[in-house]
């Protein structure tokens, strides 16, 4: 495996050298670099003391966890041998150290801060970690459906998840049997599938916690290129949990793109789609805290500050407007977002852009007072 060097953040990471990222023997993204600038403010932002990369290929995100937050102690695993033996060449790389070989499926590494290099299916270690991480980071290629369980009984009762999901054509509805068997949601297709998928996710989440009686407050959720990604703080104990299930609920869309959702378990009227979380997807202290820490911190992705101010600005109600596809529907013409906007406020409604769609808005106006700002000259 031939292998060059790339620095990310504070990190020297060694990445195997291949044509296309899909084809190297271990995975290495440089375009998920914004999502790691958020991982690593968010650490900065909730200062764990145990932190698991439970699917860590170069070990690239754990080692910039370990470089630039003040977490004591990062677990980097990974089930290939390759990406074992890889992770402890980058640990060694980027803290001086050889590490202490621990049997054949481990390495330690001791300094101020500690550092685990791991072998192991990623199921296995957290059912073996019972309880003892503050912040688990569930990263997979594809669904982390299938890691939802163990992650929510190794992450500490008042701890937190991270979830990536990348399997957005699932989500999205072009593969709606796979998005019922996987999530156990009806997902939606056209402007509207992007919020929605996001959603689904994290109500997957609500229902996967409420058996071990967690609820949860969603910190910061978000779309961005190819995958979702939501951090989850959890609350621990029955009222919790049922107070995020009362969160739960559905979505209805109309030909000429209005929308309606109702919370409640079951829905109760045909052509849903969801089950879904019709919760809040920021806390904005947390978001605050993200822009705050980001001032000290040099982002490798050139974007972070742009996407985190947007995702601040946003307003945080459930479901938007694409107006070129309202305009479609309802044979209008395409007018400026920024026109848009203004004239929802002038009405005293509140509206801004979402990060969802650049063609959209998020508003608190009714389905006709929209359409009425579209049709202004």
């Amino acid at each position: 495996m031939e292998l060059v060097e790339v620095r990310e953040g504070l990190a020297r990471i060694l990445v195997p050298k291949a044509e296309r990222i899909y084809d190297a023997p271990v995975f290495y993204n440089p375009v998920m670099a914004l999502n790691r600038d958020v991982s690593v403010l968010a650490l900065r932002v909730l200062k764990p003391e145990k932190a698991l990369d439970a699917l860590s290929a170069t070990g690239i995100r754990g080692i910039r966890y370990l470089l630039e937050s003040p977490v004591e102690e990062v677990w980097l695993n990974d089930i290939s041998r390759e990406a074992f033996e890889l992770i402890v060449k980058n640990l060694s790389l980027n803290l001086g150290s050889e590490g202490e070989i621990v049997g054949e499926k481990r390495v330690v590494f001791k300094g101020e801060k500690k550092a685990f290099a791991n072998l192991d299916d990623a199921n296995r270690l957290m059912a073996e970690k019972f309880r003892y991480f503050d912040f688990l980071d569930l990263d997979p290629f594809g669904s982390p459906v299938e890691f939802l369980d163990t992650a929510l009984r190794s992450v500490k009762r008042r701890g937190v998840l991270a979830l990536t999901a990348t399997d957005t054509g699932v989500l999205c509805g072009a593969y709606r049997h796979a998005c019922l068997r996987k999530y156990l949601a009806e997902p939606i297709r056209g402007e509207l599938c992007h919020e929605a998928s996001l959603r689904i996710l994290i109500g997957t989440a609500v229902r996967y916690a409420a058996k071990y009686d967690l609820g949860f407050e969603v910190l910061l959720a978000y779309y961005r290129d190819h995958y979702f990604r939501a951090f989850l703080k959890l609350r621990s104990g029955a009222k919790k949990a049922d107070r995020s299930l009362a969160r739960l609920g559905y979505l209805w869309q109309e030909e000429d793109g209005r929308f309606t959702y109702e919370e409640g378990f079951l829905p109760e009227k045909p052509n849903a789609f969801g089950p879904l979380w019709l919760g809040s997807l920021k806390s904005p202290e947390f978001v605050e805290g993200l822009e705050r820490e980001l001032k000290s911190l040099e982002p490798a992705h050139k974007k972070t500050l742009t996407f985190l101010r947007t995702l601040m600005d946003e307003l945080d109600v459930p479901f938007h407007y694409d107006t070129h596809a309202l305009a479609r529907k309802n044979s209008l013409e395409v007018r400026k977002i920024s026109e848009v906007v203004e004239g929802l406020r002038e009405l005293g409604y509140s509206a801004t852009r979402t990060h969802f769609s650049p063609t959209a808005i998020k508003t608190d106006a009714p389905f006709e007072e929209v359409l009425e700002a579209l049709k202004k000259d």
